[in-house]
């Protein structure tokens, strides 16, 4: 198998390189595939979920989510943003049987370890997210196709913000209270 790997990527290569704006081919995401199958460790296939699931567990995974994972996957798990999009491959559609049939182990090994030569890093050495963390992503992840409007709508409130979001969400607060969102400034008139 390894042979037809090299072979199919090297013929991609000739073909039209390995640029992140084309669209992958069959052959592409077949190796992406078989690459991502054949690093699974056959142990992990067949961990369960030590984490039982509960509002509680949700709502926790749901902000983890919105903060750190909602970047590349969207707080739908569509994978629809700026990141997912342009990542190569694109960040997959968390709600696709492709995703939702893997095995809890499967997620969550993919979760702690990420997949080499794509953009999922392993989060499993980070001080800020331990397996219970990706063990709670594993359910929150089932969750996805059943997100409700709600959830999504609060999720908002928890992503990341540039600054140019936090300056727009400060004169939108201001502009509520009343206040002039722009400071008056006298005008400089240049000479030259």
């Amino acid at each position: 198998m390894a042979v037809a790997i090299f072979t199919g990527l090297a013929l991609i290569r000739q073909s039209r390189g390995f640029s992140t704006h084309e669209q992958p081919t069959s052959m592409e995401s077949w190796v992406a595939r078989e690459a991502r199958a054949t690093a699974m460790p056959p142990a992990a296939k067949s961990r369960m979920n030590p984490v039982s699931n509960s509002p509680e567990v949700l709502e926790a995974a749901r902000a983890h989510w919105a903060d750190h994972c909602a970047t590349c996957h969207a707080n739908d798990g569509s994978g629809d943003t700026v990141m997912g999009k342009n990542l190569y491959p694109p960040a997959p559609d968390m709600r696709l049987p492709e995703t939702q049939q893997l095995t809890d182990g499967e997620l969550f090994y993919i979760i702690q370890n990420g997949i080499r030569l794509t953009g999922m890093p392993g989060w499993g050495t980070g001080a800020s997210h331990d397996e219970e963390d990706s063990w709670k992503l594993v359910h929150f992840i089932r969750h996805l196709p059943q997100l409700t409007l709600d959830e999504k709508k609060a999720m908002e409130k928890m992503n990341p913000k540039s600054p140019d979001d936090l300056r727009e969400e400060e004169e939108e607060e201001r502009f509520l209270k009343g206040e002039d969102s722009h400071e008056s400034t006298p005008e400089q008139h240049h000479h030259h």
